[in-house]
């Protein structure tokens, strides 16, 4: 299923739940507990052992999950531009790559142009936001990284806070603003108070106990604690809950 910007705004935040921390073996019967707690996005991280150290899935995993989600694309690859069509293929419905790995991100999302599929760009959390600029008019989606990528057992990383309110001024309402890594029970409710439309988790939700509970209780978290629409969310930190990173499982999410 695709979505259109307005689908993932309205409505939100939304949670989009990242599938390597799944039990892989039944990811039907894993599939099925997200879809009884009201989840519509499912997350797939690829990585190609280039961009980040890791290797994980690819186009028939993508194509494996059932069109009733909307397929949540991240290419955590070196040089996206000639490895999107498959995923396009694939059913992919939000595809995002990262402006670090590309000479020539504009190309990118010119060759996802009238696909209908949400075009979204990626930042490491070293990246300066301004990198986005030249890009505005060509993306859909922002994704701010909280942890690096590629690597297990990171926590959020505290400075994320500023970045995320920092991207929102520079993005407008108008682009889906979403934000993954080290995302826990525990501050998924202060992530989403920051006015994120999109929050990524993994292994908060697939934890081998409940999966369907977890989801539930993360989407409600996160719906709780969204601000107001009526204006931005408050800096002063007497109007926010402290941030409790715990230590999130990396997997983009």
């Amino acid at each position: 299923m695709n979505a259109t910007r307005l689908d993932l705004i309205a409505g939100s935040p939304r949670i989009s739940v990242g599938m390597l921390t799944a039990d892989l073996l039944h990811l039907g019967d894993e599939l099925a507990q997200l879809d009884g707690a009201g989840i519509e996005l499912v997350h797939v991280d690829v990585m190609d052992g280039v961009f980040c150290p890791a290797m994980t899935v690819g186009p028939p995993v993508v194509k494996a999950i059932p069109d009733r989600f909307v397929k949540d694309v991240h290419l955590m690859v070196d040089e996206p531009l000639t490895k999107l069509e498959p995923y396009v293929a694939a059913g992919a419905g939000v595809v995002t790559f990262h402006v670090e790995s590309t000479r020539h991100p504009h190309r990118v999302l010119q060759e996802l142009a009238g696909t209908g599929i949400v075009r979204g760009v990626a930042l490491n959390p070293g990246t300066p936001l301004h990198a986005l600029e030249p890009l505005l008019g060509e993306l859909e989606l922002v994704l701010v990284l909280a942890v690096n990528p590629g690597f297990g057992g990171q926590s959020f990383i505290p400075a994320t806070e500023q970045r995320v309110e920092d991207a929102r001024l520079l993005v407008g309402p108008e682009i889906v603003l979403a934000v993954d890594g080290g995302i826990t029970k525990e501050n998924v409710g202060r992530v989403a108070s920051l006015g994120v439309d999109l929050i990524v988790t993994g292994s908060a939700v697939f934890d081998g106990v409940s999966p369907q509970e977890n989801a539930r209780f993360m989407l409600e978290a996160a719906r709780s604690a969204r601000p107001s629409l009526a204006g931005p969310p408050s800096t002063s930190a007497g109007n926010r809950p402290p941030l409790l990173t715990g230590a999130g499982h990396y997997e983009e999410g």
